[in-house]
């Protein structure tokens, strides 16, 4: 019936009205309230981004050091939940695992039954630690370590490292990963956030609305990339030959993983900071990646002139979250300890929007008909 072609994957339309992130793909730009993303990485914290996301402005000292106390207080599991980390099939991937500890992890929420608004600003700053802490506590359960109790008086990724490798992290470290936090925390209406932002529009809770976002983090074409990065880069260590190894892996007609991206049509703003950063830490495959990189980025250019192919934020956080220390079968779980962030700070948000999101499909099948006009219907039904 339809003439008109609806646009692949919602491709360029506009679904809502936002003032917390804002993209720039063509100049490759990223701002989170209108601060470009290179003076938070430089400048700023994890939890003074997360303050910023969630309530619109950096928080002077006063509201930092009162922020920085309620995520530390946050830090709290009820038993039952590791109880549920430790009885779980080692099979299941950690997204699978943590997908349903979070839903898990509403009917222990003292604010459970209050879908009020500074219920669901405690339910952030809660769901805000206690994710980080699942993460970190499931990667110690399955290597067949003690579970490492929360230090509060340490920021939200030092306490994240400390839970996780049972150690005190570096301060290099612990920079290294609040970048990665940062970065990570927000970008404008990815499928994740889209996902909590339709959920959270029904007057669903908070939980219901970030359990449906981590279902859609999961799916490889979106949170999955960097743990498949890393192969590609030991690989060229191994060999010494980047070319030979992008070359043969597009000739299987296989993707190369951490280059182009849906939005960005210039180099991703984010992965420009994580490889500085990457470059001076020294980090250990720093050379190995940049050659990839390069390699990658000729032979893209020469296969596909036609499309302005760059490396995205995936490509380098690989090689950053291994410098933390972060495994990397626990890289796209640990996305959902910064983008816990920005969900929640768009869940908020559409939840003072009020409105249901209910978009239209362009309509393709057969044109109206009646029971009358189909062949054999009454016959069908009395088979039924």
């Amino acid at each position: 019936m339809a003439t008109a072609v609806a646009p692949k994957g919602l491709e360029g339309i506009v679904a809502t009205t936002s003032s917390i992130c804002w993209i720039d793909g063509d100049a490759g730009v990223l701002s989170y309230r209108g601060i470009d993303i290179h003076e938070l990485a430089e400048r700023s914290t994890f939890e003074e981004t997360t303050f910023l996301l969630w309530f619109g402005h950096l928080p002077n000292s006063g509201e930092l050091a009162d922020f920085t106390k309620k995520l530390a207080e946050a830090r709290k599991l009820d038993p039952k939940i590791i109880e549920l980390l430790r009885s779980v099939p080692s099979s299941g991937s950690p997204m699978e695992i943590l997908r349903t500890a979070v839903s898990l992890l509403s009917l222990y929420d003292t604010d459970e039954k209050d879908n009020s608004h500074d219920a669901n600003v405690r339910k952030a700053y809660r769901l805000t630690s206690q994710i980080a802490m699942i993460v970190a506590i499931l990667d110690r359960i399955r290597k067949g370590k003690p579970v490492v109790d929360a230090d509060p008086t340490l920021s939200h990724a030092a306490n994240f490292l400390w839970m996780l490798n049972g150690d005190k992290p570096s301060d290099t470290a612990v920079r290294t990963f609040d970048i990665a936090l940062i970065l990570h925390a927000d970008h404008e209406l990815n499928a994740s956030t889209f996902a909590a932002r339709v959920i959270a529009a029904t007057l669903a809770d908070i939980h219901s609305a970030i359990t449906g976002a981590i279902g859609a983090l999961k799916g490889p074409l979106h949170g999955g990339a960097p743990a498949r990065v890393l192969p590609m880069i030991q690989e060229v260590e191994r060999t010494g030959d980047a070319e030979q190894l992008v070359r043969s892996t597009l000739d299987r007609g296989e993707r190369l993983m951490g280059f182009g991206h849906r939005v960005y049509r210039a180099e991703d703003p984010r992965a420009r900071v994580l490889r500085t950063t990457a470059k001076r830490l020294g980090a250990q495959r720093y050379e190995a990646a940049a050659a990839l990189e390069q390699a990658a980025l000729s032979e893209l250019r020469d296969r596909r002139p036609d499309r302005a192919i760059e490396t995205n934020v995936e490509f380098w956080a690989a090689v950053i979250l291994e410098f933390a220390e972060v495994p990397a079968y626990m890289m796209p779980a640990m996305f959902t300890c910064a983008r816990t962030a920005g969900w929640s700070a768009h869940i908020l948000e559409q939840k003072r929007l009020g409105k249901l999101v209910r978009p239209a499909a362009l309509y393709a099948g057969p044109d109206a008909r009646t029971p009358d006009t189909v062949e054999g219907w009454k016959e069908n039904l009395v088979k039924a």
